[in-house]
């Protein structure tokens, strides 16, 4: 006669297993450690990449969003009169450290071995024209220019600093615009922070009459 079958463990008394708790997230009050809200702030902003937001910070440390601000704030400031190598900035939305830029000749230095890593100034044009004219298609971007574009367009777009926002509904060509890393970069928290340089762009008017001609 054989032996009866053991019960099977219901599912609730299954004990976790190692790899389980490994995942599970114990309550944080960042509060209690080491320098406090403060210094937990300091921690993130030091091994982000890209700009952070008030929000995703409070929500990550489960603080307010007045709070986070707050000590951002402080923060900036602090870095500002300390004469660090380093600032923290709002641009792009988001708060970031960045170096100074009074040490960009280090910096440079240091990541590239002293040689320039810098757009061309045809590149530069190209950009600006982008900027102030988005979204634009690379068409129109020439006609502008008076020169073909498509080489100084595809470098942008590795680059990282233009992307495809959408294509025209009447031609059916791809536009482009600038990206976040432009702001970054240019030091700027939004577009509306661009030097009014626009009046000295052809209008739309002109465009839609160089593209009736053929020319955009």
């Amino acid at each position: 006669m054989g032996q009866p079958d053991e019960h099977p463990v219901a599912p609730s008394e299954v004990p976790p297993r190692p790899q389980d708790r490994d995942h599970e997230q114990e309550p944080l009050d960042v509060h209690d450690l080491p320098g406090g809200a403060r210094s937990a702030i300091e921690a993130v902003l030091m091994v982000v990449d890209e700009p952070v937001t008030e929000e995703s910070l409070a929500g990550a440390l489960g603080l307010g969003t007045d709070e986070v601000g707050a000590v951002l704030d402080e923060l900036a400031q602090e870095y500002a009169q300390g004469g660090r190598g380093f600032m923290l900035r709002r641009l792009g939305g988001g708060w970031r450290i960045y170096s100074r830029p009074e040490y960009a000749p280090v910096v440079e230095r240091f990541l590239l071995g002293g040689q320039q890593a810098r757009l061309t100034q045809a590149a530069l044009e190209t950009l600006a024209v982008i900027a102030y004219r988005q979204p634009i298609s690379r068409a129109r971007i020439g006609a502008i220019r008076g020169v073909n574009v498509d080489g100084v367009v595809r470098t942008l777009l590795a680059r990282g600093m233009v992307t495809e926002a959408g294509q025209d509904p009447t031609a059916g060509a791809v536009l482009y615009g600038t990206t976040d890393l432009f702001l970054q970069r240019m030091g700027l928290d939004s577009l509306d922070e661009l030097p009014a340089l626009a009046p000295y762009l052809p209008s739309a008017e002109v465009l839609e009459e160089l593209a009736s001609e053929g020319l955009a």
